[in-house]
């Protein structure tokens, strides 16, 4: 076991009060609190949560903020894009709050082209950070909702050709960012091997992170996370009927997922996404969204295979999108110490409700091959604006 991070139980009964500081908690005072010159500066820092003694959460209110900065920041520096343009894209909804806040920054417009899954509270803050939202009318499928999104931003693109399209599903300059992720937690986290567990989503978070730390000469080890009906990794023949989840999979191919860099995979169903959500909010009191509550889930049982190896689950955003939805249903929530994964040894295998395959850097799936090219675009190395 690593030093500084002690083991802890995990226990699921509910806290029995306050309890007594502790030495540490009890020491001298921190060094002052950083003051940000926006917004952006401290939402895309994380909290580094230590759930067990090799499990370690980033918790985020919006992780694609680094998505979103570090892309806009090289578009501007080199002249891609000027003050005063419009940026526009598709999103499931915490990307379109990160270009949002990015284009306030730095005095772009934005319009966004949202998913149903966008609720009213995300609207009502997408239109007073200035962003023009088109909202997509209800569908049978996040199939159908990814599909009609695409295709209206290509309407508007014909309509006005003066518009950026921010191509996060493609533009390999959303890659960027994370490497300033990289820095922060190669401060903060120990030295040694690592295994970063995520939702797989449009590759950037991931396949960004990993390869920005695998430079730096870190063992990484990456565990991607899916949803069944999910074209990205060949599960696309399922579908599953409560899924809610369309930021971590896809229904259409995404040229920013670079499926070699992926170790492991997981294809795990709402309930047990669900799960995971509501025992990370039991067992740790971190409310976070149900990607993140996958990834907890499937950190566990990686963590109980490789113990004494530090594992990291990104967790991208807050759960406040889905209160209704899965924490307002905690009673019916399963348990999670009672899940467990089917271990397959090839795609053909895959079955619902949670299945694992060593990965080992395979190439795309036919079906999740892009037009325009598997790899994405390169990743440009440049200063950050501030």
């Amino acid at each position: 076991m690593r030093a500084g991070w002690d083991a802890r139980p995990r226990g699921a009964a509910p806290h029995p009060g306050p309890r007594a500081p502790t030495g540490a908690e009890t020491g001298p005072p921190r060094a002052a609190a950083t003051v940000h010159e926006h917004i952006t500066d401290a939402v895309k820092t994380p909290h580094l949560i230590r759930l067990t003694g090799d499990v370690v959460l980033a918790r985020f209110e919006t992780m694609k903020v680094y998505a979103a900065l570090g892309a806009v920041r090289s578009l501007l520096r080199r002249g891609r894009v000027v003050p005063g343009q419009t940026l526009v894209d598709s999103s499931s909804g915490i990307y379109a709050l990160a270009l949002a806040m990015a284009c306030h920054r730095y005095g772009l417009r934005c319009r966004i082209v949202a998913s149903t899954t966008v609720d009213a509270t995300m609207r009502a803050q997408l239109e007073i950070l200035g962003a023009t939202v088109d909202a997509m009318p209800p569908s049978r499928s996040l199939r159908l909702d990814q599909e009609l999104r695409v295709r209206h931003v290509r309407r508007l693109l014909a309509e006005r050709p003066d518009f950026h399209w921010m191509r996060q599903y493609h533009d390999g300059i959303h890659h960027e960012g994370y490497r300033e992720f990289a820095e922060l937690l190669t401060g903060a986290l120990p030295r040694g091997p690592l295994t970063v567990v995520g939702a797989v989503g449009t590759g950037a978070s991931t396949g960004g992170l990993a390869r920005a730390l695998r430079e730096s000469g870190r063992e990484v080890r990456l565990v991607g996370i899916q949803p069944f009906g999910s074209v990205t990794f060949g599960s696309e023949r399922f579908e599953d009927p409560e899924a809610i989840i369309a930021g971590i999979g896809s229904s259409i191919p995404f040229g920013n997922v670079r499926h070699e860099l992926y170790d492991t995979v997981h294809w795990l169903d709402f309930r047990h996404a669900m799960a995971g959500a509501v025992g990370l909010l039991r067992e740790h009191a971190v409310f976070a969204g149900l990607s993140t509550g996958a990834a907890h889930l499937t950190a566990a049982w990686e963590a109980a295979r490789d113990p004494g190896r530090l594992h990291l689950v990104l967790g991208a955003d807050t759960g406040h999108r889905y209160a209704e939805r899965v924490f307002a249903r905690h009673a019916e929530a399963l348990d999670p110490a009672g899940l467990r994964p089917r271990t397959i040894a090839s795609p053909a295998d895959l079955r619902p409700p949670w299945s694992v395959m060593e990965w080992a850097g395979r190439a795309a799936p036919e079906a999740a091959r892009t037009v325009e090219g598997h790899a994405p675009s390169p990743v440009p190395t440049v200063e950050p604006l501030p």
